[in-house]
């Protein structure tokens, strides 16, 4: 029961990633705003999850990853009780901050999971919970419709669900861990918020305040700053615990996985979001039909996240993201290239849905399998990081080109995103291809 326990935490927690995709437009005119700052509703999640996701599990290992879990859906439920009641930008995109919380919950849960699963059932496990990401992803776009694209019951119903999910993992989940010694990286913590922060809020207002701009340049340096190896990287590495483990990250056993989880991440969430825009601005669609419209999608997650780990026992995790990442690339280019007839989206739906399903499957063990164990947790969180972060930049870049060049430039930049996905998983191929030592303890 610890399974599908975890599996229903993850997908709830992912919820709150796609859940708002819909309901924009409603929220544009309840609260007087333009594209580009109501965005912010979906971007804050993120980056809050960005910034969640190492902090958290770096407190997993030193204070348990149950405790960590049954924390950030205490956090989920209280983030969406006060974005339902919000009526003004500022309290909603508090509760998104508490919402995105909710993201480390994956790599959480991988890290419990392979102390409950012997270890020729792991790849199937993870790919299990890594494809329920994607599911809740696509429930939560499903879910705004059935509920009419009303933001209050939306939250509500988040709020609900986060409180069962909180009893179940709470009842049956149990954790055998030894706690790691050390201390949370809170400088890492903040510089991780400012540097994500920086860079989405000049990409999401450049066009506004242009992209020349003193204050658009002033971002942009500032974020560059921040991520440069004078600040991040070095303060990475004098620290006992960073935040972000810069040897891990980089490692030729990793770095596949991590561009791929990026380019995947960025692809998937502005082809959703661009697919919403089109629907309901272009066809007229109402928020269910734009959750019908994706319903392929998230049918076949499921679908494919059931077969995932019978192909892994016969193909790499690498071999398995990098067509999965091909198919993503080919659905956004179908509808870039497309007139984006209800029969377009449903089509490309249906591709979008066998790719991501397949692609975020395999993510987590291409992520995990040449780490030792004690570090399943932190290798999880820096690919769970990433493809939060690219799913963070899609909102921005998604509203930026939306409104300067149109859908088919958007959904272009899904499918360049999904090509290149592709080529660095099969890069990844060939740089694990010859046997390799785990990687040691940093």
């Amino acid at each position: 029961m610890a399974i599908p326990a975890l599996a229903f935490a993850v997908a709830v927690g992912s919820l709150q990633m796609t859940v708002v995709v819909p309901l924009l437009p409603g929220l544009e005119r309840l609260l007087h705003a333009p594209p580009t700052t109501v965005s912010w509703a979906l971007t804050a999640g993120m980056l809050s999850g960005a910034v969640s996701i190492p902090l958290l599990a770096r407190l997993g290992d030193m204070y348990g990853r149950r405790t960590m879990a049954l924390l950030t859906l205490a956090l989920l439920a209280a983030g969406s009780v006060l974005s339902a009641i919000a009526d003004q930008l500022p309290l909603l995109l508090a509760g998104r901050v508490l919402q995105g919380a909710a993201a480390p919950l994956l790599p959480l849960s991988m890290g419990l999971v392979r102390q409950l699963v012997p270890p020729d059932r792991l790849p199937a496990a993870i790919g299990v919970l890594s494809a329920t990401l994607g599911v809740g992803c696509g429930g939560g776009l499903i879910m705004a419709g059935l509920l009419e694209g009303d933001h209050r019951a939306v939250f509500w119903t988040q709020a609900a669900l986060a409180a069962l999910s909180l009893l179940l993992v709470a009842a049956v989940v149990r954790e055998r861990h030894a706690r790691a010694p050390g201390r949370p990286d809170l400088a890492g913590a903040a510089l991780v918020a400012l540097w994500l922060g920086c860079l989405l809020l000049a990409v999401s207002k450049g066009a506004a305040w242009g992209w020349t701009s003193p204050a658009t340049l002033g971002l942009f340096a500032a974020a560059a700053a921040v991520a440069g190896a004078a600040v991040w990287a070095v303060t990475a590495r004098r620290t006992p615990h960073p935040l972000i483990e810069i040897p891990m990250l980089l490692h030729r056993a990793t770095v596949g996985a991590t561009v791929a989880s990026f380019l995947m991440g960025l692809a998937l969430f502005t082809a959703i979001t661009t697919v919403s825009a089109v629907a309901q601005g272009r066809l007229g669609a109402s928020v269910l039909q734009v959750g019908l419209y994706l319903l392929p999608t998230t049918l076949l997650m499921l679908v494919t996240s059931v077969l995932a780990g019978p192909l892994m026992r016969r193909y790499t995790a690498s071999a398995l993201v990098a067509a999965g990442s091909a198919l993503v690339s080919a659905s956004a280019l179908w509808l870039a290239l497309s007139d984006s007839s209800p029969m377009d989206l449903y089509g490309a739906a249906t591709v979008l849905g066998l790719g991501t399903g397949l692609g975020y499957a395999a993510l987590g063990t291409m992520a995990v399998e040449h780490v030792e164990p004690a570090k399943t947790a932190a290798a999880g969180g820096i690919n769970a990081l990433v493809r939060i972060a690219g799913s963070s930049v899609a909102g921005a870049v998604g509203a930026a080109v939306l409104d300067a060049g149109g859908p088919a430039w958007t959904f272009g930049v899904a499918a360049a995103a999904g090509l290149l996905a592709a080529l660095f998983a099969t890069a990844h191929t060939r740089l694990t291809h010859t046997p390799t030592r785990e990687m040691e303890p940093a």
